[in-house]
């Protein structure tokens, strides 16, 4: 049985992404409103009845918003690190709450999500990996730099969705101030355009089905420049660029 992926949303002004059997299902990040997270898996058919739990990679809004009237509606246990659910000011009495800690396997049915550290300017931040099976997905997003724990679990997928933030010339040559571009640019911001085709070109599996770039930035990227970047590239690897105003779609890995 195949697992299957969305991105309902990527980006600054909201992060949340689906990975689930027929059966049962988890979400990465809730950056969306409860109404508009429904909205957007209703439209591909996909029902919050089988989301079995929200995982948490950092406390910053864009991946946190829309999570306490979600969880709380559907009762949903959320799976967050202590210093970032300490960070986050979320209500801790509406809905379960576990501790998610580094490399210790969770299982949600026939899921296992297992988190790892990563380099963000966030308390405590963490990427995942969903294992169903033989079947690896991992997100890897809000990334400085790709550390060992990121190359190491990249090099296992066979799906993935992979930062994209920026394109370092856009970036430079933008309205941002000197302050932003240089957090962006650090070993604890994002990853640009340049960074994530490293890591792909290095790290790929040759096994690797599909690829999703997601967070690209609104001001300092556009996706015309990131498929350029990328399709000489790709082999048999379908490549998807996720969208910061829509879902992607949803797509068969395994």
């Amino acid at each position: 049985m195949p697992l299957f992926i969305s991105s309902l949303n990527s980006g600054s002004n909201g992060n949340c992404y689906y990975i689930g059997t027929e059966q049962e299902a988890v979400l990465i990040d809730a950056g969306l409103s409860c109404r508009e997270t429904e909205r957007r898996m209703a439209r591909q058919n996909l029902s919050m009845d089988i989301v079995r739990a929200i995982f948490i990679s950092h406390e910053h809004s864009d991946h946190i918003s829309g999570l306490a009237q979600l969880a709380r509606k559907y009762q949903l246990p959320v799976y967050i690190t202590p210093d970032t659910l300490q960070n986050s000011r979320l209500p801790t009495d509406r809905f379960p709450i576990h501790d998610l800690r580094a490399y210790e396997p969770i299982q949600v049915g026939d899921l296992t999500v297992t988190a790892f550290p990563k380099w963000h300017d966030a308390a405590d931040p963490h990427s995942f990996v969903v294992d169903y099976g033989d079947t690896k997905v991992g997100v890897f997003t809000d990334i400085g730099a790709p550390c060992e724990h990121v190359v190491n679990h990249f090099s296992q997928c066979h799906a993935a969705f992979l930062e994209a933030n920026y394109d370092e010339d856009l970036l430079a040559n933008g309205r941002y101030p000197i302050f932003l571009k240089r957090r962006i640019q650090g070993t604890h911001g994002h990853l640009s355009n340049q960074q994530a085709l490293a890591l792909f070109l290095e790290h790929k599996p040759p096994f690797m089905s599909h690829l999703l770039m997601a967070h690209l930035s609104r001001d300092n990227n556009n996706p015309e420049l990131v498929r350029y970047l990328f399709e000489p590239h790709l082999d048999r690897t379908q490549f998807v660029v996720a969208s910061r105003y829509a879902e992607t779609g949803v797509f068969q890995v395994g």
